[in-house]
């Protein structure tokens, strides 16, 4: 007998509201039916916020009554859509403003700000039927991949509060974990959909530019930062991308949602995937050899179901510089337009950003925009002979989340503060769709995420490739009580 064989991790337990539970796109069934009604949803999130949040701190500031208020009046115009969410709350990130509601973007000097008006995708999640119960907490204008900011501190690990739940997107994924709330706003620039999704054992979808709005209305024409959809399961993140799709007059980059809805998608996964896989990007991400391991033992699982997996990865000459050349851009344009009473609160590494981002040069921005270019058809081209390309979300499993940022993956040390993000650049830098997918318990208990990107404008596709490594991989994970520090 092999006295060595370990027992597989068990999943945490939940004792919040049965309510809770549930996916989203069977709450929104039982609403449509009339089986529970929006007040009875807004009771069970309410009693599972204020039971887990002195754990977490994932929604910060909550708007309960405006919520109430919302549900007793809502408009049933897009009742037919397939994005309809009919009652069901919903959490806004706080980079994101709603209308009458406290919105920090993470820093002291908008600490008492409240919008007069709600970001346009806000509204047509509102018209939709999404009732706002809270904003989710950020890092500092979305900077880094810890979330933390002075204004309302922390946001913890549900699955070891010791560690790190990622961001900026960290209380976005952290509320959908301890179930919260059902579907959960977020952005993306360096991964802030999929980082924190990975890590807490969610699915974060980044999507094309302009297929959920843009950036903000006043930064329409830039196209790396994406407002995006988070879920416990893909079939959530479906429901919430056609609840977030449509052509948008307000956002420059806006585009016609398809014909066919996401979710429809979502229920035609197969098998039959052509899967590239890369665990490191030809060297380019550092990754620690546990997170290697688990994924290809993933991608046998995968192989074994019916898809075929090869190990193939475009050429990525110049990947690194071209996105921090249109990172930068990104900083200086909030350079230009942030009051000079809220900058002066920043913290120095978004003060270095804009710095550096308004010292590029003309050669620098005209560099970057050739090679992401011939970056994006290098992956065209990849795309001729597969549906997706697989990869780490991140390369490492969330470490303390009392270290600002990971020093060291794989033996490699790292010297930048979003080093350690590089395998988030590439759909960032192309403008391709990007999904985390919880691919089972890995090392120490904790979730792992494997990154789909899909081909351009390829979300249903993409969908598609991700509910089936949801199938075979044992997910959805569901919701789970908070574990406390170091309790794994």
């Amino acid at each position: 007998m092999d006295t060595d064989t370990k027992a597989p991790p068990v999943q945490p337990p939940f004792t919040g509201p049965d309510l809770c539970r549930k996916e989203a796109h069977e709450i929104v069934a039982l609403l449509r039916a009339g089986e529970v009604s929006p007040q009875e949803l807004l009771t069970a999130a309410q009693a599972r916020t204020e039971a887990v949040e002195p754990s977490i701190n994932a929604m910060p500031t909550v708007c309960w009554t405006r919520a109430e208020a919302a549900a007793g009046t809502m408009a049933q115009d897009c009742a037919d859509h397939p994005g309809w969410l009919a009652g069901l709350p919903i959490s806004i990130k706080d980079l994101t403003p709603v209308a009458g509601v406290r919105t920090t973007f993470g820093t002291r000097g908008l600490a008492d700000f409240i919008p007069a008006a709600s970001d346009p995708l806000v509204e047509r999640l509102e018209a939709r039927g999404g009732l706002v119960v809270g904003k989710s907490n950020t890092p500092e204008f979305g900077a880094g991949a810890n979330t933390f900011n002075d204004v309302f501190g922390p946001t913890l690990n549900p699955w070891d509060t010791a560690l790190n739940a990622g961001g900026s997107s960290g209380g976005a994924a952290a509320s959908l974990a301890t179930g919260e709330v059902w579907l959960a706003h977020g952005s993306d620039h360096g991964g802030s959909l999929r980082t924190p999704a990975a890590y807490c054992g969610v699915v974060g979808l980044r999507p094309s530019p302009g297929r959920a709005g843009g950036a903000s209305p006043d930064a329409g024409f830039m196209l790396e930062s994406a407002q995006g959809p988070m879920a416990r399961s893909v079939m959530d993140c479906a429901l919430f991308l056609d609840a977030m799709s449509g052509f948008e007059p307000r956002f420059a980059i806006s585009y016609p949602a398809p014909e066919r809805p996401f979710q429809e998608a979502a229920r035609r996964a197969s098998s039959n995937l052509r899967i590239a896989f890369t665990p490191d990007l030809n060297g380019f991400g550092p990754v620690d050899t546990e997170m290697v391991q688990h994924l290809r033992a993933v991608m046998e699982q995968l192989q074994g179901n019916g898809a075929n997996v090869d190990e193939e990865c475009p050429d990525l000459t110049g990947l690194e510089r071209t996105y921090h050349t249109l990172r930068g851009l990104n900083y200086a344009l909030l350079a230009k337009r942030l009051d000079p009473k809220v900058r002066q609160h920043l913290k120095p590494v978004l003060e270095e950003n804009m710095q550096s981002g308004a010292a590029l040069t003309l050669d620098d921005i005209a560099d970057a925009h050739l090679t992401r270019s011939a970056l994006f058809n290098r992956m065209v081209a990849l795309f001729e002979r597969f549906d997706v390309l697989a990869l780490p979300t991140v390369g490492c499993m969330p470490r303390p989340q009392s270290e600002e940022w990971v020093r060291e993956i794989g033996g490699q040390t790292l010297t930048g503060y979003v080093d350690w993000l590089r395998f988030a650049f590439l759909a960032t830098t192309t403008g391709l769709p990007a999904i985390s997918v919880p691919v089972g318990l890995g090392p120490r208990g904790m979730p792992v995420g494997l990154q789909l990107i899909g081909k351009p404008r390829g979300e249903a596709a993409l969908l598609s490739a991700a509910r089936f490594v949801e199938q075979v991989t044992g997910g959805p994970l569901g919701p789970i009580d908070p574990v406390t520090a170091g309790g794994l």
